[in-house]
C-alpha cells in the first residue's frame, strides 16, 4: 500500500474529509426546535393513578423538594365539593334484576348489565362489575356473562346484604379536598381525570360511559380550570377501542393511548424497550410495583438517556401501605434523586406538558432571515393557542464570531452565550409560537 510520512493515503483522505466536514458552518439563520424542551436529551413523567393520600403526604413532599413536577390522575367522584357522583343511569335496577332471572347475560345486554350491577343496591356487586369488564375486554366473554349471571342469582335469591359499597381505589382515594388540589396545582403539578369512581370503562354502556368521562371533567374544569382538563387515564389502563373512541373525543392526552402517527407507544405490560423506530418519538411507560428492583427503576433512565427520542412515562399507585401495589416512600426519594441527578440531559415535566410540547413541534415552522448582523426567527404552529401554549426551544446557527447573543421577543430579552456543534456556532433559547418575531442580535 502506498504510503506518505509512514501513513496509508487511505487513511489521510479520510482525515482531510472529516477535517472538511467540520470546518462546514451552517449557514447563520438556520434554525430548528429541539425534540425536547431546553435541548435536553430524552423526558421523564412522574404519575399517579387514584389520588390515595400517601401520595400526597410522603411522595409529594419529596417531589417539592427535589422540584420536580407530576401529574396526578384523581378519582373526582371522592372529593368533596363534586357536584358528580357514582351513578347507574338507565332503566330501574329492579325491572333489570327481574329479567336477569330469565334471560341469561348475552351480547345484547351486557353493557347495560355490568354498567348496573355496582348499583343493584347491594354491597359487594362492584367487584363483579369490574371482574366482567376486565373479561369482557379480554375477549372471554362466557366467562363475562357467567360472572355477571352469578352476581344477579344472588341479588334476586336475596343473597347480598342492603346497600353501597364502592371499590378499594375509590375508598383509597378519600381525605383530599380541591381546596389540596389547587393549592398544589399552584406549584406546578398536574390534576387529571381518572374518572367519577374507578369503573372497568369496557364494560359501561355508551350513556354511563360517557356520564364517567364527561362529568368528571366537569368537576375538575369548575374546580381547577382548563388546563387540568387536557389529560386523563382511563381506569386500569385499558385500551379498550371503544372506550377510546369516546375517551379521545373528551380528553385531547390520553396516557391509555395517544395514536399519532408520529409516536410508538409501549406499554406497561410489554417487555419492549426503546429501540430502532421511524417513530420521531417513542412513550415508554412503565410501572413499578413492589417487586421491581431499584436498579432496575434505574435502568429505565438509563435506557432513556441512551437515545434520543424516548419519553419514559413513570407510573406509581399505593405509597407506603396505602393503594395498589404500595411502594416505600424512601424508595421513592433515593429514585427520584438519582432522576434529578441527570437533570442536564432529562427533562422532567408533567404529562399534560410533554405532550404539549412533542405537538406543538411536530406542528411547528420556523421562518428565519438575516439582514446585516441580525437574525430575525418567526416560530408558529396550526394548533389552539388555549391548549397548546408552552415556549418551544429553538436552535439557532449565528456567526462563528459570536460568543454571546441578545434574544429579544415582544417585551422580552436576555442575553445568551452561544456553543458549537460540528455544524457551527448556536444559540439555544426559548421562544413563544405565533407571537412576535425573535430577534438575534451580537452581544
Amino acid at each position: 500500500m502506498l504510503t506518505i510520512n509512514h501513513k496509508p493515503i487511505k487513511t489521510l483522505l479520510l482525515t482531510a474529509l472529516v477535517a472538511l466536514q467540520s470546518n462546514a458552518q451552517t449557514k447563520p439563520g438556520t434554525t430548528e426546535i429541539t425534540k425536547w424542551q431546553y435541548g435536553k436529551t430524552g423526558a421523564v413523567s412522574l404519575t399517579y393513578d387514584d389520588g390515595s393520600m400517601n401520595q400526597f403526604r410522603k411522595a409529594l413532599p419529596v417531589m417539592e423538594r427535589l422540584k420536580m413536577p407530576a401529574t396526578f390522575f384523581i378519582i373526582t367522584g371522592s372529593i368533596p365539593g363534586s357536584k358528580y357522583h357514582g351513578r347507574f343511569i338507565g332503566r330501574p335496577v329492579k325491572e333489570i334484576i327481574k329479567e336477569s332471572a330469565t334471560v341469561p347475560t348475552n351480547d345484547q345486554n351486557f353493557f347495560e348489565r355490568c354498567s348496573a350491577t355496582g348499583y343493584l343496591g347491594y354491597k359487594g356487586t362492584i367487584a363483579s362489575h369490574t371482574q366482567a369488564g376486565s373479561l369482557y375486554d379480554s375477549g372471554k366473554k362466557e366467562k363475562a356473562f357467567k360472572v355477571l349471571d352469578d352476581i344477579y342469582a344472588k341479588a334476586c335469591n336475596g343473597e347480598l346484604k342492603p346497600g353501597y359499597e364502592p371499590n378499594d381505589e375509590f375508598k383509597q382515594s378519600v381525605g383530599s379536598t380541591w381546596d389540596d388540589f389547587r393549592k398544589d396545582a399552584a406549584k406546578g403539578y398536574e390534576f387529571a381525570s381518572h374518572s367519577i369512581t374507578h369503573p372497568s370503562m369496557p364494560g359501561l354502556d355508551e350513556q354511563n360511559l360517557l356520564w364517567e368521562l364527561e362529568k368528571s371533567k366537569a368537576d375538575i374544569l369548575a374546580q381547577l380550570g382548563p388546563k387540568h382538563t387536557f389529560s386523563a387515564e382511563c381506569p386500569y389502563g385499558f385500551e379498550n377501542d371503544r372506550v377510546m373512541s369516546y375517551a379521545l373525543k373528551i380528553y385531547p392526552a390520553l396516557r391509555n393511548r395517544m395514536p399519532e402517527p408520529w409516536l410508538k407507544e409501549i406499554d406497561r405490560a410489554s417487555k419492549q424497550t426503546p429501540g430502532s423506530t421511524d417513530k420521531d418519538y417513542i412513550q415508554w411507560q412503565r410501572g413499578a410495583t413492589t417487586k421491581t428492583p431499584l436498579p432496575m427503576m434505574k435502568l429505565w433512565v438509563d435506557t432513556t438517556l441512551n437515545h434520543t427520542n424516548t419519553w419514559l412515562v413513570l407510573v406509581f399507585h399505593g405509597i407506603d401501605g396505602m393503594g395498589y401495589e404500595a411502594l416505600p416512600s424512601t424508595l421513592l426519594d433515593e429514585y427520584f434523586q438519582y432522576i434529578k441527578s441527570k437533570n442536564d440531559k432529562l427533562w422532567v415535566a408533567t404529562f399534560g406538558d410533554v405532550t404539549r410540547y412533542m405537538r406543538e413541534r411536530e406542528h411547528g415552522k420556523t421562518n428565519a432571515s438575516t439582514e446585516g448582523s441580525i437574525i430575525q426567527v418567526k416560530v408558529s404552529h396550526n394548533l389552539d393557542g388555549k391548549m397548546y401554549y408552552l415556549p418551544l426551544t429553538l436552535k439557532t446557527y449565528v456567526p462563528p464570531g459570536w460568543t454571546n447573543a441578545t434574544v429579544t421577543q415582544g417585551s422580552k430579552s436576555k442575553k445568551i452565550n452561544t456553543a458549537k456543534d460540528r455544524q457551527g456556532t448556536y444559540v439555544l433559547y426559548q421562544a413563544q409560537p405565533n407571537e412576535a418575531v425573535v430577534t438575534l442580535k451580537k452581544g
